[in-house]
């Protein structure tokens, strides 16, 4: 079962500091996440440790996927992209074509 995600709330700065014990309080038992705003505009967040490992995780695996492109393209770098294109639409087109061989043979259709 899914975990109850807490409620986002959006305080003045001035009612953060003011209420500052109180929120961090909500914010650590999961009951709240807080934006605060100056002027009218978000400027931070307050979230729970649990939430802020969540996200840095998120941006590692993120990271990550950037490194794993990258490391795919590099031995590309001089190939034009409509060279690229144009092979990537041919493998795609023969992989689809024996897909479709295998489920005939497979039915029993010649």
């Amino acid at each position: 079962m899914r975990e109850r995600q807490p409620a986002t709330q959006t305080m003045k700065a001035s009612e953060v500091r003011q209420q500052f014990s109180s929120v961090i309080n909500r914010v650590a038992r999961e009951e709240t996440r807080v934006f605060v705003e100056k002027s009218g505009v978000p400027v931070a967040a307050i979230v729970s440790a649990k939430d802020l490992r969540r996200l840095e995780k998120i941006d590692a695996d993120i990271a990550e996927g950037w490194r794993v492109l990258e490391a795919m393209r590099a031995p590309f770098r001089d190939v034009p992209t409509e060279e690229i294109e144009r092979e990537a639409a041919r493998a795609i087109a023969e992989s689809r074509a024996e897909r479709k061989a295998a489920r005939k043979q497979a039915a029993g259709v010649q």
